[in-house]
């Protein structure tokens, strides 16, 4: 039991002390997040967190967990991304850099063999071999998950508690399929959850540290990293379509800027303040509501995911069918679809010095 209790513990406890520390160096390296009109903040904070996360993960990993050939590509990747992430956190970097950042990323763990070799068709069960096809597929899923999880970091608290509910969820269901087989990348899992908790202590609103680009970046990556090595590897009909639901809420909030920005004429990647954190903070919530919303979505796809793994596959159909509609009636509800105009809200100075006193 305590092969198991030490690593999470020494995650959780040192992302909890190492988060004050990372603050201070963010300071003096001149790793700070502006207000500008996309950011609901007001006033200039530091960013950056997401190295306090690393560094509380990679020191539990390697100090408890067997390293194996793909944890090294694990860790190698997830190094470059960060190095990206504090570059453009000090620095800023174009979107061109970032993006060969990311695709260099993946094609480290590519490089350990870390790749989706096959996907199961969810309507008959049946394998398809990606054979050539198998590296760019890697890298865009990487790539993917990566952009999404940075784009959803909108919020304190938001992007490390999604990615902790998902990375929970993971866990979960590599148990379902694996049993005690795959508790190596339950144990991974349960580390970044860790790891993550004892940071958003200092990360939930008011916040006192961003994540960053260092942090949303890192977690992006790591979560596809993750997914590929424990999920995709299954040959259950779901398999391929588990992750998307487990990551659902940043891939389908990427996804609805995309269809939103093309259906206005806009540049794919020019920014907004359409996302769902956004509509539902101009819905009148506050910012810890709007956090625990998108919270508990984030949970409610993650067990979601869970019985989709333990049904037959008629079922999981359905049952995917029932989500896909609702998802779209409550997206065009809500106003991330881009027919639903709602006046944007942010924070003001006075407000996020109130409630930051009470901490």
């Amino acid at each position: 039991m305590t092969y198991y209790i030490l690593p999470l513990l020494l995650a959780l406890v040192a992302g909890y002390l190492l988060t004050p520390a990372v603050r201070v160096l963010a300071f003096k390296t001149g790793a700070m997040d502006h207000p500008d009109s996309r950011k609901v903040h007001n006033g200039i904070m530091p960013r950056m967190g997401g190295l306090a996360v690393y560094l509380a993960f990679i020191a539990s990993v390697l100090l408890f967990r067997q390293v194996t050939p793909q944890v090294w590509g694990l860790l190698a990747g997830a190094t470059v991304i960060l190095l990206v992430g504090i570059l453009d956190d000090i620095r800023g970097l174009s979107p061109r850099v970032k993006m060969a950042g990311q695709i260099l990323a993946a094609m480290v763990i590519v490089h350990f063999g870390i790749q989706v070799d096959f996907i199961t068709n969810p309507l008959n069960g049946n394998m398809i071999y990606l054979g050539m096809f198998s590296i760019p597929v890697t890298i865009f899923w990487v790539v993917a998950v990566t952009n999404a999880v940075n784009l959803i970091d909108g919020l304190d608290g938001l992007a490390g508690g999604v990615s902790g509910i998902a990375a929970l969820t993971m866990a979960a269901v590599t148990w379902t399929q694996w049993g005690a087989a795959g508790m190596e990348n339950i144990m991974l899992a349960l580390t970044l959850v860790a790891a993550l908790a004892g940071f958003l202590k200092h990360n939930f609103y008011p916040a006192k540290i961003f994540l960053g680009d260092t942090g949303s970046l890192f977690l992006g990556f790591t979560l596809s990293v993750m997914a590929i090595m424990g999920l995709t590897k299954s040959a259950t009909a779901v398999s391929v379509i588990v992750p998307l639901v487990i990551l659902g809420v940043p891939l389908m909030d990427t996804f609805f800027a995309v269809i939103r920005r093309y259906n206005e004429h806009k540049p794919i990647f020019q920014p907004d303040r359409e996302h769902l954190h956004h509509q539902l903070l101009a819905m009148g919530l506050s910012h810890r509501q709007a956090v625990l919303v998108i919270y508990g979505l984030s949970a409610f796809l993650g067990l979601t995911a869970v019985v989709l793994n333990m049904v037959s596959s008629n079922q999981a159909v359905a049952m995917l069918v029932l989500l896909a509609l609702v998802v779209i009636y409550l997206a065009n509800r809500v106003g991330v679809l881009g027919r639903s105009r709602r006046t944007g809200y942010s924070f003001t100075t006075e407000e996020y010095k109130q409630e930051s006193s009470k901490m």
